[in-house]
């Protein structure tokens, strides 16, 4: 009987076993199916047609410098000329509405109104799947990142969000090894990837670069393949053709020799370090890397670029090999361009080309060390018009304001609230018919009749006084509109970028502002339109006129100033409308924010808790402060309210905000 009893733990060690057996092996197959290519690269890499596709929508936003060499692919697919004419549709779209305007042309309230819904009901509510990193990663151990590395982390995940190559080019002594180690971090503990990853590295650092990955990010399964051949073989055919990795660290002459099998894996990064080795395109190295299939690559150098045509163009063909892989392409155009002085102009545009894809800082910038940023969120209560704007608004739909709405069209109606009532938040002159006129006059009231632009012109003629220079942001490009009307107004000198402006004028708006002694005081940008990439380092103060759905696009907004280079202490202001849906918009901000840092800290998995994103929530903020709308009619705000009292309170609140999150 005993002996009966004793026996049945035994099986059920032996299903466990086998039940562990089973679930390994289904690991294994699966993780090989994915590390193993099944097909030629260069098929492998045709397939990838909607990385292709996605790129070069990104590529032909950022400059027309692209359109010569993406036009000469389409001749051979048919899916880059139906992109192409997509794009050459919006732009001639873009072209009329700017020609229609004095300044620009503004939208209608109808048209802003679609675009706002659109965002909010696709991602507005949602956290994005791109989540830029505020502080050192916790799966980063041994150390934490200083805060330059951190930018560059995040340069490198935004390059990755838009299928985009890069070079790394900070100067020796930065980190280029740590910030590359723990991007590849990112996306194994955030993003879920876990290779395959190919850095090739000189001989002499291989060592160097597995006690880096070991010290830095101990879990992940990074090898060396070196040796004599015996060594090599075992290593290729036990662990790297069985998926057995995640990292594979070798040096250039161990490339050349087993490029064979080499070509065989699913490359999701290829890393090059040295990366002047990529500069000759005729090198055996360079033209053996090419034919590996790679989703990504990453090229890091300590040295500069140089003025060498044929270098450059290695670079690009490198890291953009649909775009520019055509060498007998280049060669005619290098004829055409074969004096000096055409050789310099070609020189300048593959500069700019390459610009977004490379990131460089030099010890002297970092070691200025950046001075923290001071956030300070500014209460204002309503003027008595959007007050009345508010109250109308709400009675509009009362049955959703009260919760009575359907299953099937209730969201939408509620989020249509949402934005109308932060319109009347923002200014009521955003309605139409709300402003005065006819004959419209820009004057005082611009000014009088929103609480926030009572505050904003209190402050702005502090920080003048002061010597500042303010970047403003806005979701809402028809906010911009009325800021560029008051700007005018008050003879204050500004710079504009929104959705609609094209590349060449964003360069020229940024570089007017940044420019010696430049007399402009104010940059008017819209959040998204003024993310990443642009150096505003000129101005000390942001203005957050409005806050984003997503915290992560205020962040960004607030690094156009508070960056490497900023020589001054950065004050970001965030306005915010009193007892109103707003309070409840940058309290979720706030509770999104520190779940966004959480993830990124514990590794968890995408997605945090989509705060904001169910009726109740949005039902909640609708209702906020919507009884004293209805029962103060004398609680609004006027001019004569004092900004230094504004000021300290609004510190007293930002505390508190962040004490509770």
């Amino acid at each position: 009987m005993v002996g009966e009893i004793d026996s049945v733990p035994d099986n059920t060690v032996v299903v466990d076993n086998e039940i562990k057996e089973i679930k390994d092996k289904s690991y294994w197959q699966e993780r090989k199916k994915r590390f193993i290519l099944t097909e030629d690269p260069k098929i492998a890499k045709q397939n990838d047609k909607n990385d292709t596709y996605n790129r070069f929508k990104h590529l032909l936003e950022i400059t027309d410098l692209f359109r010569h060499f993406i036009s000469m692919r389409a001749k051979q697919d048919k899916n880059i000329q139906k992109l192409l004419k997509g794009i050459d549709s919006d732009n001639a779209k873009r072209k009329s509405n700017s020609e229609e305007g004095s300044r620009h042309h503004r939208k209608s309230e109808k048209e802003e109104d679609a675009e706002l819904m659109a965002e909010e009901e696709g991602e507005g509510l949602e956290l994005d799947d791109t989540t830029f990193v505020t502080e050192s990663p916790s799966y980063v151990k041994s150390g934490i990142l200083r805060d330059y590395q951190i930018q560059g982390l995040n340069w490198l995940i935004s390059l990755h969000e838009n299928n985009l190559s890069g070079i790394l080019a900070d100067e020796t002594g930065l980190g280029k090894t740590l910030q590359t180690i723990s991007f590849l971090g990112y996306l194994r503990y955030i993003k879920k990837i876990d290779g395959p990853f190919l850095v090739i590295v000189p001989k002499s650092t291989l060592d160097n670069w597995r006690r880096e990955f070991n010290k830095w990010t101990p879990e992940v399964k990074a090898v060396v393949l070196h040796g004599d051949k015996e060594t090599r073989n075992t290593l290729l055919q036990d662990v790297i053709l069985e998926a057995k990795f995640d990292v594979l660290i070798t040096s250039y002459e161990m490339v050349i020799k087993e490029k064979s099998t080499l070509k065989k894996i699913a490359w999701y990064y290829i890393v090059i370090d040295e990366a002047h080795r990529i500069k000759n395109e005729q090198s055996a190295l360079s033209q053996i890397i090419r034919l590996f299939y790679s989703k990504n690559r990453l090229l890091i150098t300590g040295t500069p670029l140089q003025n060498n045509l044929h270098e450059l163009w290695a670079l690009l063909n490198f890291l953009l090999p649909d775009v520019f892989g055509d060498a007998a392409l280049f060669d005619e155009w290098f004829e055409q361009n074969n004096n000096d002085e055409d050789q310099e102009v070609v020189v300048q545009q593959l500069h700019s080309v390459l610009n977004p894809f490379l990131l460089r800082r030099i010890k002297a910038d970092v070691e200025k060390s950046l001075l923290p940023k001071i956030e300070t969120n500014l209460y204002v209560g309503m003027t008595q018009m959007q007050r009345k704007w508010y109250k109308s608004l709400l009675e509009k739909d009362i049955d959703a304001v009260n919760g009575a709405v359907g299953k099937r069209e209730g969201k939408t109606r509620l989020l249509n609230i949402v934005m109308q009532l932060r319109k009347c938040c923002n200014h009521p002159y955003l309605f139409e018919g709300a402003e005065p006129g006819p004959p419209y006059t820009t004057d005082e009231h611009l000014v009088f009749n929103s609480g926030k632009m009572i505050i904003l012109d209190k402050l702005l003629k502090k920080l003048k006084e002061s010597g500042s220079r303010v970047l403003i942001f806005s979701q809402m490009s028809r906010l911009l509109d009325i800021l560029e009307d008051y700007c005018y107004f008050r003879g204050y000198n500004y710079c504009r970028i929104d959705g609609s402006t094209s590349h060449e004028e964003r360069i020229e708006a940024i570089d007017e502002y940044n420019e010696p002694d430049s007399d402009k005081f104010v940059f008017l940008l819209t959040t998204r339109a003024g993310g990443l990439g642009i150096n505003l380092v000129t101005a000390d103060t942001v203005v957050l006129y409005d806050s984003d759905w997503n915290p992560q696009a205020d962040l960004q907004a607030m690094d156009r100033a508070h960056r490497i280079g900023q020589k001054k202490q950065v004050h970001v202001y965030r306005f915010v409308t009193e007892n109103a849906i707003e309070e409840k918009v940058i309290e979720r901000a706030a509770q999104k924010l520190r779940l966004d840092q959480l993830v990124i800290q514990q590794g968890a998995s995408k997605k945090t808790a989509n705060l904001g994103n169910n009726k109740d929530d949005l039902i909640e903020m609708i209702q906020y402060g919507a009884k004293d709308v209805f029962d103060k009619n004398d609680d609004s705000v006027t001019t004569n309210i004092d900004i230094d009292e504004i000021l300290q309170k609004g510190e007293q609140k930002t505390k508190e905000l962040n004490a509770k999150f």
